[in-house]
């Protein structure tokens, strides 16, 4: 029997176990940490026969090493053990990798981007479905793609967002549309040089049959004309700022959505705030044409779309204040986003666990926009310094969520505030368990105090 080892009990990882075992797989399903939540989540799998190891990391026996392993996005891709076993010849792939083997027969879009991607993803499956298409999203929201897979159903088309992680561990993975949002520093302390990062999230683009690129990056831009000349563009700025000729870009025109040369629909049916989300839409508005969708069912899903979890996610309104959720800015770039995207002036939670990045656009936005900002998590004294480096001073370091949230309540009116928006530009995982788990705990402090 073949022995296939599965490294993350996630979602994604017991999804890619669970497909393996049906196929008649010998699937051990590991992972570093051992703890009662994993314990109670393994506790189905080993009566289905798929043997768990906990607590401890992948080791290879010379003499008994499995012809498959199978990567959570999560896992660093150069780990010694993987290394030793590509190496070796032992296929090593991710868990999107292993779906895209099965469901490779449908046709995929692949949305990819340091940011907007989440946001687009759920554009572009609100569109898909509205036109009365199975469709479903998955990789980075949604489904894991593995339970896709599952399903034993026909798609007409898979909506997957894809990070930077997934793209490393699924080299076969060739959308048939493939979108490419944003390009800003992120994720260097897994890919070493904004080069390595640029080249893996390129690798996606160019399996795709078609592309669709953010013409309003200004990195996109400044390659787009020489490395990718033949794809479609989109713009804010209007027709004029297309890297490309109309007739392959979308674009606003007149306060209209555009496409092809094409009036779509009118800007002020879209409900969601900032031009960073216009720009989702166009994006969103060029997979749907390209892959054939109407302009009514494109018209219908827009008109009732109210946003995603955890992106700018209005929570509840206490004495005149709103208490915005923006869990998902997880870098500068999307936190400085996030804040401009708000009223001023503005109480700001931020901290977790720090990226790497330039962090002076976002400094220069809380300058800006910030009554104070109230810092959580690891990264709270780091931040302070920078922010004293910078020359602001409207801070504090509460330390946890649960003061943050009530101390924003009680500063608003004395700071002339309307809004509290969690915009942490960190990851979540010194104090939770994902971006979610963050956004979450936000929600229920938020509505306790109602």
């Amino acid at each position: 029997m073949a022995k296939a080892n599965i490294i993350g009990l996630g979602r994604s990882g017991i999804a890619a176990a669970r497909v393996l075992k049906r196929d008649g797989w010998d699937v051990v399903l590991s992972d570093r940490a051992n703890n009662e939540s994993l314990q109670a989540m393994g506790k189905p799998l080993e009566k289905e026969d798929i043997q768990l190891d906990l607590g401890h990391r992948l080791t290879l026996d010379s003499d008994d090493l499995p012809q498959l392993i199978v990567v959570s996005p999560g896992v660093p891709w150069d780990l010694p053990a993987l290394v030793q076993a590509r190496e070796k010849g032992v296929d090593v792939i991710g868990e999107l990798e292993l779906a895209w083997r099965y469901l490779k027969s449908t046709p995929w879009v692949g949305i990819t981007g340091t940011n907007g991607k989440t946001t687009t993803t759920a554009l572009i499956n609100a569109i898909f479905r509205s036109a009365g298409l199975n469709a479903l999203a998955c990789g980075n929201i949604g489904y894991a793609a593995c339970e896709l897979v599952l399903q034993n159903q026909s798609f007409d088309w898979i909506i997957a967002e894809i990070s930077s992680y997934q793209i490393e561990s699924s080299p076969e993975l060739a959308p048939k549309i493939g979108l490419w949002t944003t390009f800003t520093p992120d994720h260097l302390s897994r890919h070493k040089t904004l080069e390595n990062y640029y080249n893996i999230k390129a690798s996606l683009l160019k399996r795709s049959k078609l592309q669709i690129f953010n013409g309003d990056d200004s990195h996109l831009a400044s390659v787009g004309q020489q490395e990718w000349n033949d794809a479609y563009w989109t713009s804010v700025q209007g027709k004029d700022q297309l890297l490309c000729e109309p007739a392959k870009g979308v674009y606003l025109q007149d306060n209209w959505v555009c496409a092809f040369g094409e009036l779509i629909l009118p800007i002020n049916l879209f409900k969601m705030v900032g031009r960073h989300n216009q720009q989702n839409l166009l994006m969103a508005t060029a997979a749907a044409r390209l892959a054939k969708i109407d302009k009514k069912s494109i018209t219908d899903a827009i008109a009732t779309f109210s946003g995603v979890s955890h992106r700018l996610e209005r929570i509840c309104t206490i004495k005149g204040v709103d208490f915005i959720n923006d869990s998902k800015a997880t870098n500068y770039d999307a936190a400085a986003v996030g804040l401009a995207s708000v009223s001023s002036p503005a109480i700001l939670i931020a901290g977790g666990e720090a990226k790497e990045g330039d962090d002076s656009q976002w400094i220069a936005e809380i300058k800006e926009k910030a009554a104070t900002v109230l810092l959580i998590g690891e990264a709270a004294s780091a931040f302070a310094e920078q922010f004293k480096k910078s020359g602001y001073h409207d801070y504090e370091i509460v330390e946890t969520m649960a003061i943050a949230v009530k101390r924003g309540l009680e500063l608003a009116p004395e700071k002339g505030a309307k809004v509290v928006l969690l915009s942490p530009a960190c990851a979540s995982f010194d104090q939770y368990q994902s971006f979610e788990h963050r956004g979450d705990d936000f929600r229920a402090l938020s509505l306790a105090l109602l």
